[in-house]
């Protein structure tokens, strides 16, 4: 395989119509389409059609990635849910951009290898569906997605180190798994992130009870509850239950910790340096003392191993002249092996004048096998 290219489309929001299904059809031969999705591998060639023109028209969510470096993630949502001027505050750079069509504001994420590593163990099926939750979240008011693409910028130096960071959305400490995979995917640098976390609130309190959401309805003027049922029933807007829910918490704000100074991209490069600084450090101590107990265990295995030896050390040297006898290298090498502990345990025990001359013995009856020999000056096993 030369190139590894994957292309997944999905239509979230309504399915694909059967004369839409024949048009995408109509660009791959090869593709694998349904109602709700469009998904390519090429191997060899390209895929010829824009993907911002297939979001503008059929899609909701779209992930490109390549072995060469390049990964690249598309989301489209209605303007009546996700407002493009709050885009536009994220979206600042190359890494990060966003459009309106239509009804729609589709934001545009990428991130290019810089240092131009090819990737073979590439497997692109699975990915977005791991990451379209995050889509709902931005429908719904949660904005760390669009926080995540702003980072995303910085190391990139499409944000100057002076400009200031855009609000900080509470909850970048305890990112969800779709937002995680959104990271992982893009390649964000954890310790950015870490970075942005102390400029950053808890979590928003919980979902509202059903009783609290009930009481609220009944207060509703009744046009409004006319237009939520009508949309209810018709499901004209797929995104109404997030809509109700923003409604719902715009009008019972909870108390919220003054948001802190905003910092520039410049000063969270520094913590991010800072923080991956210390995390080395915690790391390399760790390793230390990771290698400090592991050779403490073989330490103390080796002293086992020796003290089972030490019960009987003439079956040892039988055994070691059966392995010789054999006349194999294989055996050879087990028979060195255990006149290296046999040296040990005489170290050990202060018996190494027994051993040495066990092992003058030895030498002298194999002379004439200079494989052995050859084999025990190696091992250091010399008189």
């Amino acid at each position: 395989m030369s190139e590894y290219q994957y292309y997944e489309f999905s239509a979230v929001d309504r399915p694909l119509t059967g004369r839409e299904r024949a048009e995408l059809r109509s660009l791959s031969t090869r593709a694998n389409i349904t109602a709700t999705s469009f998904a390519n591998t090429y191997e060899w060639g390209n895929f010829k059609a824009d993907p911002r023109k297939l979001m503008e028209r059929y899609f909701d969510a779209h992930l490109y990635l390549a072995n060469w470096g390049s990964r690249r993630l598309m989301l489209r949502l209605p303007k009546h849910v996700l407002d493009s001027g709050t885009v536009a505050q994220y979206c600042q750079g190359d890494s990060a951009s966003a459009w309106t069509a239509g009804e729609h504001v589709i934001i545009d994420l990428h991130d290019e290898d810089e240092d131009g590593t090819d990737e073979w163990d590439l497997d692109g099926h699975g990915l977005l569906t791991s990451i379209i939750p995050v889509r709902a979240g931005l429908a719904a008011g949660d904005l760390r997605l669009l926080y995540l693409a702003w980072l995303r910028c910085i190391p990139s130096e499409e944000i100057a180190d002076d400009e200031p960071e855009p609000p900080v959305p509470a909850g970048m400490g305890t990112l969800d798994a779709s937002l995680t995979a959104v990271a992982e995917f893009l390649r964000i640098d954890p310790d950015l992130i870490a970075a942005a976390t102390t400029g950053s609130a808890p979590p928003a309190a919980s979902e509202p009870t059903a009783a609290q959401l009930r009481t609220w309805v009944v207060g509703l003027p009744a046009r409004d509850k006319d237009a939520i049922l009508s949309d209810l029933i018709t499901g004209g807007d797929s995104h109404l239950r997030s809509q109700l829910l923003r409604r719902y918490r715009a009008a019972h704000p909870t108390d919220t910790p003054t948001p802190a100074a905003a910092r520039t991209a410049g000063q969270l490069l520094a913590t991010a340096a800072d923080l991956r600084a210390e995390r080395e450090r915690r790391d390399a101590e760790q390793r230390e003392r990771d290698q400090v107990s592991r050779e403490r265990s073989a330490a103390a295995a080796r002293q086992r191993h020796l003290d089972t030896l030490a019960v009987d050390q003439p079956a040892v040297w039988q055994r070691v002249d059966e392995l010789i006898a054999t006349k194999k290298p294989r055996e050879y090498d087990t028979a060195v092996q255990l006149l290296v502990d046999l040296h040990d345990l005489s170290e050990r025990d202060g018996d190494s004048s027994s051993f040495q001359h066990g092992l003058a013995e030895l030498r002298a009856a194999h002379a004439r096998k200079p494989s052995l020999l050859e084999r025990l000056n190696l091992a250091g096993l010399e008189t």
